[in-house]
């Protein structure tokens, strides 16, 4: 009565095998390398050491905008985190007056 009934599973109909994996072996052939080609540059013109970058007003403009919403938007978090650790400890700070006030009011009664 109280035994719990085990489902049974049922028996597979036929022999069941797994299927055969054929494994074709393959060759490599390597290919022919090509020989480096040497980039066509005059012998006195000077090989710079570093590319040159050059900033165009938009690019400046978009530069400073986008350095000023990266700092908007870090300032945003931040201050939004200090809010959020303040408002957690004003409510512990209301938490322990509460307490303070509940444990000398029953300590006055007795």
């Amino acid at each position: 009565m109280f035994r719990p009934k085990l489902p049974t599973m049922p028996q597979p109909t036929g022999t069941v095998t797994p299927p055969a994996v054929v494994i074709e072996p393959t060759t490599i052939t390597p290919g022919t390398p090509a020989p480096p080609s040497a980039p066509a540059v005059p012998a006195s013109a000077p090989v710079p050491s570093r590319p040159t970058i050059q900033l165009t007003p938009g690019t400046a403009l978009a530069l400073v905008g986008g350095g000023t919403a990266v700092v908007l938007v870090v300032g945003a978090v931040l201050v939004s985190m200090l809010l959020a650790v303040a408002v957690t400890a004003a409510s512990v700070a209301v938490c322990a007056v509460v307490l303070r006030s509940l444990l000398a009011s029953g300590a006055k009664r007795r």
